[in-house]
């Protein structure tokens, strides 16, 4: 035993000597909603005898890239995202109109002859002047620039000018063209050149006289001029620097977060994790002393692999993806919660402190193998099946799983296998936590196993409970964000604090009276609208900053309504097939009735948080997808533990009713379902609390449905198991028994109750 013990040890040791040291040279990708700046989707189109397939997107890319480094932006990243949308993220920049303007343009740069009498290829276009103008055929176009520069203009000049230098070949058609042109007498319209922005004259000069007929311009570069401001002419060098797209581009989502509002989301999520996390400790080193001392030390080493694991992986971690750490920490505090009160039972039967321990983590491991499965069938699918934040909190719920099983089996057992082995500590078995099933299971031992007999009635209550929920979205609707209904939301904070009243009166003074506002308890003002623009966004700010003495813009959302019934039917269809592949892996692992008890019992639970989230009028946004995912991966973990004990007692009480073993098998489980829900609570109660207004909901959606699930389980998930095995139990194993004749039929029912399940 001990080589197979070393090579665990040692294998462990790189794990964890590894993460320590990636963690230490590395730091996690922020998404702007925790770090600031501008996010902006979007998607090509086709043109007019061009399709916007994968190869013209990317060829699109290559040109925003060149746009994107001429803003500035420190650290910006741009990605395609399926065969035609390419998301920008531009950290720190709190001008979206900017961004938009610049990377939307298809900025195709054309340079034509000005012409006096119309040919069969010339078209008539409008000047810089606003006049007529008639132009041949291009020239010259974009590709043939190599470079362009913003500068001041020379003496004569007003205002700045753009240096343009052309290619080999666009060096040798700006001699033919300027030459041609330079046969027209001066003040002739014909000796001007038009250069031309997506079929809008931006500049049309005459060609300086001393140029002659001929001869044309040599060196392969030229100047533009026209007025421009220092603003106007970087953002035309920058374009025509960036080149022409090849097809036209549409912004379908635009996100802006300001850098306040992200570093205070940081601050309060890592002071609400330090403090929930150290309270959780404080209760499990009460609860379970050395045992719980070994889950905290083993909680530390979890932390450290996820961090390390999300650096390597180069993910991006929002905040809607702290919610899959949030259920992986839930989960890792559960395993070491289970295989604790597993020990305590195997220790009242036979007190001997390592062999109890070993067979706690036999008797916990198929129950934390297939907690931990089920929770990857619905990561994985949301990342394969979703997009938006919902695809983010698949990523780091998949991670998250992955490091808490070599949390739980793998750091916590080598540790307790070393403790359990020092002489002292068998001497003083009580240390442990081990060698006492505590109060709380003395009590649960008198309760009567047959409490579930009237499992109707149990559904009866349960379901009430969902018919008012779901009454809200009846009788109140559901309030959706703009994510899933397209729109603009905007959000202020002032100076000055400024009531709902008078924010509503800014508002209206602005033009935009009727749209939706609210005060956040962070001192902002969200507005919210279809059809807010730019300009919008301007005046809510001004009239808000005249009510509050100043006020700043904090966040800014943009999503097109296809978009925004994307993100809705793909978040539905990955719910409802991760829900369908949990089902099918219950009915593999345990038995179809079980799987449909836990789907019955999710639903239950998605039901009372959706109604509550309906009746108090709050959001439903992509943080409140990603806490009810979290919740549904709980729900399915709580089950799946319940079931598991089922599983195990039915297999030595095959001729009790099924409704006592079942009973039963919730008293048993009931001790680990009430810790590792209090240790779960305390962090999320932390984060409710010191979260501020951007965790509140997703705290609140978090709390909620860990304690209808918990209830869900015992009300909904076993009643629904136990009313379907009295139904099908016999039917299913194919064993169903003639009653004998004289038999009362109430005795036959008794025994088809006590058949093998």
């Amino acid at each position: 035993m001990k080589r197979p013990l070393l090579a665990r040890a040692l294998a462990a040791l790189v794990v964890v000597g590894g993460s320590a040291a990636v963690a230490a040279t590395g730091s996690p990708t922020l998404g702007l909603d925790l770090r600031g700046g501008t996010q902006i989707v979007l998607e090509t189109r086709d043109a007019p005898g061009i399709t916007a397939d994968s190869t013209a997107t990317d060829r699109v890319l290559e040109v925003l890239r060149g746009r994107v480094d001429g803003l500035g932006v420190a650290e910006p990243s741009l990605n395609r995202s399926g065969e035609r949308r390419i998301v920008v993220e531009l950290p720190g920049l709190q001008d979206p109109a900017e961004a938009a303007e610049v990377l939307g343009r298809t900025a195709q740069l054309t340079i034509r002859p000005v012409l006096n009498t119309p040919t069969a290829d010339s078209e008539q276009i409008v000047d810089d002047s606003g006049a007529p103008l008639l132009v041949g055929p291009p020239a010259l176009v974009g590709e043939d620039v190599e470079s362009a520069q913003s500068a001041a203009g020379s003496q004569g000049v007003i205002g700045s000018v753009v240096d343009v230098s052309f290619s080999g070949e666009g060096g040798d058609r700006w001699r033919q063209l300027t030459a041609q042109t330079a046969c027209a007498p001066a003040g002739d319209p014909a000796r001007r050149i038009a250069i031309v922005l997506d079929s809008q004259v931006i500049s049309s000069p005459q060609l300086d006289p001393s140029i002659g007929c001929g001869v044309g311009m040599l060196g392969g570069s030229t100047q533009i001029s026209g007025s421009f401001s220092v603003e106007q002419a970087q953002e035309l060098a920058i374009l025509i620097q960036g080149g022409a797209l090849p097809v036209p581009v549409e912004i379908i989502e635009q996100r802006t977060v300001g850098p306040t509002l992200g570093a205070s989301a940081i601050e309060a999520s890592v002071l609400a994790a330090l403090i929930g996390t150290a309270l959780t400790g404080l209760f499990l080193l009460v609860a379970y002393r050395l045992a719980g001392l070994v889950a905290v030390i083993a909680l530390a080493g979890y932390a450290l692999v996820a961090y390390a694991g999300l650096i390597a992986l180069g993910a991006t971690l929002t905040l809607p993806g702290l919610a899959g750490f949030v259920l992986a920490i839930g989960m890792a505090v559960d395993a070491n919660v289970l295989v604790a009160e597993r020990a305590r039972e195997e220790f009242a039967k036979r007190p001997r402190l390592e062999r109890a321990s070993e067979r706690g983590y036999q008797g916990a491991f198929t129950a934390v193998i297939d907690s931990a499965v089920t929770t990857l069938l619905a990561g994985a699918l949301l990342f394969w099946l979703a997009s938006g934040p919902v695809r983010g909190f698949g990523v780091t719920l998949t991670l998250g799983v992955v490091v808490s099983l070599f949390s739980a089996l793998v750091l916590s057992r080598l540790m307790t296998i070393w403790l359990l082995r020092r002489k002292v500590i068998r001497a003083h078995p009580a240390w442990t936590g081990l060698s006492t099933i505590g109060p709380v299971r003395r009590r649960l031992d008198k309760v009567d196993p047959g409490l579930l007999r009237p499992a109707g009635r149990y559904l009866a209550v349960s379901a009430v409970v969902v018919v008012v929920a779901l009454a809200g979205v009846a009788v109140r609707g559901l309030d959706l964000g703009v994510e899933f209904t397209g729109g603009r939301s905007v959000e202020f904070t002032t100076t000055n604090p400024v009531d709902a009243d008078a924010a509503r009166a800014a508002v209206a003074e602005a033009g935009l009276g009727g749209l939706p506002v609210q005060t956040t308890g962070d001192g902002g003002i969200s507005v919210r609208g279809n059809d807010i623009v730019a300009a919008d966004v301007s005046a809510l700010r001004a009239a808000l900053a005249a009510a509050g003495g100043g006020a700043e813009l904090e966040q800014d959302e943009l999503i097109g309504p296809s978009l925004g019934a994307e993100l809705a039917r793909g978040a539905l269809i990955a719910l409802a097939v991760a829900l369908a592949a949990q089902l099918i892996y219950l009915a593999v692992r345990f038995r179809w009735t079980y799987g449909a008890g836990a789907v019955a019992a999710l639903a239950a639970n998605v039901a009372i948080v959706v109604g509550w989230f309906s009746w108090s009028g709050r959001t439903i946004d992509g943080v409140f997808v990603a806490a009810l995912l979290t919740v549904i991966g709980y729900t399915v973990n709580d089950s799946v533990v319940v079931f598991d004990r089922v599983r195990a007692e039915r297999a030595t009480r095959r001729k009790e009713p099924f409704h006592r073993v079942a009973g039963s098998a919730v008293l048993s489980t009931l001790p680990r379902t009430v810790n590792t829900g209090l240790s779960t609570l305390v962090i999320l109660t932390a984060l409710l609390v010191l979260g501020g207004e951007t965790l509140a909901d997703f705290a609140l959606a978090l709390i909620l449905g860990i304690v209808a699930g918990t209830v869900s389980t015992i009300t909904v998930a076993v009643p629904v198991t136990i009313a379907l095995q009295r139904r099908f139990g016999d039917a299913e194993q194919g064993t169903r028994r003639k009653r004998p004749s004289g038999r009362p039929r109430a005795d036959a029912r008794k025994r088809a109750d006590g058949a093998v399940v």
